[in-house]
C-alpha cells in the first residue's frame, strides 16, 4: 500500500511538472468507501492523512474505530441528504457535495449549533446528466449569492463527477470547463474563496491536475478494486 501511495505521489508530481504547478497545492483524498478501517490505518502508517467516505454511517463507524488517529482530515464525498446533515457536520471536516441552498442552510445551522466552521465545496453537474447530483453550471451564481451570508460554512471551491469518458482526453474537456467556470465565478464573487477544485479520480487524476485540480479523489489506485 505504501508503494501505491508513492506511485500516486510521483504521478501527481509529474502532472504538476507538465503544467508548471507546485505539487504542494494538490491534495490526495484517499477514498476508502467499502474498505475496512484496518486498510485506512495501514495507509495512515504510510504517512497519509486525508481520507474520503461516500456514506455517512459507514464513515462514522470508521472514524470511531480510528479515533486514536486524531490528525486525520475526513472528507464527505457522497450525496448528502439533509436529514444526515447534523451527523456529517459532527464527524467530517469537509463536505464536498453541497448541491442546494436547503442543504447549505442545514449544514450552516448544525455547524453553528456545534460551534464550528465546516469546509464545503459546491458540487457542479458539469455534464448536465439527469443521473447525477449537483447544481447546473448556470445555477451556481444564484447559489453563491444565497449562501454568501452563511457564517458557519466556508465555501472553498467547486467539485464535480464528470460524465464517463472512454479516454483521458475526453475527460480533459470536462476538467477544462470546470476550471473555466471556477475562474469566471472567482471574478464575479471575489469575496468568496473558490480556490479549490476537486475533480479527477484513479483513472484520470493526472489529466485533472494538468487542467487545474487542487483535490483529487483516489480509491482503486490506492486500495485496490472494490468487491
Amino acid at each position: 500500500m505504501c508503494e501505491r501511495l508513492e506511485e500516486i505521489k510521483k504521478r501527481v508530481s509529474r502532472a504538476c511538472e507538465r503544467s508548471g504547478r507546485d505539487p504542494a497545492v494538490v491534495t490526495i483524498v484517499a477514498v476508502s468507501k467499502k474498505k475496512p478501517a484496518e486498510m485506512i490505518r495501514k495507509l495512515y502508517n504510510c504517512g497519509h492523512r486525508v481520507f474520503g467516505e461516500n456514506y455517512v454511517q459507514e464513515g462514522i463507524e470508521k472514524i470511531g474505530a480510528l479515533s486514536d488517529l486524531n490528525d486525520i482530515t475526513w472528507h464527505f464525498i457522497g450525496h448528502l441528504q439533509r436529514n444526515k446533515a447534523k451527523l456529517a457536520v459532527l464527524h467530517f471536516h469537509w463536505v464536498q457535495t453541497v448541491d442546494s441552498v436547503r442543504l447549505a442552510r442545514a449544514l450552516n445551522r448544525h455547524a453553528a449549533e456545534q460551534g464550528k466552521i465546516l469546509n464545503t465545496l459546491v458540487q457542479v453537474n458539469i455534464g448536465k446528466e439527469e443521473s447525477k447530483y449537483g447544481l447546473m453550471p448556470e445555477e451556481v451564481p444564484e447559489f453563491l449569492k444565497a449562501v454568501s451570508s452563511f457564517s458557519h460554512i466556508k465555501i472553498r471551491g467547486l467539485m464535480t463527477i464528470h460524465p464517463f469518458s472512454v479516454s483521458k482526453e475526453e475527460s480533459r474537456t470536462w476538467f477544462r470547463q470546470m476550471a473555466e467556470l471556477r475562474d469566471n465565478l472567482s471574478r464575479a464573487f471575489p469575496r468568496i474563496d473558490l480556490s479549490e477544485l476537486s475533480m479527477g479520480m484513479s483513472n484520470d487524476f493526472d489529466v485533472a491536475i494538468e487542467e487545474g485540480a487542487t483535490i483529487v479523489r483516489i480509491g482503486t489506485a490506492l486500495f485496490g478494486p472494490r468487491d
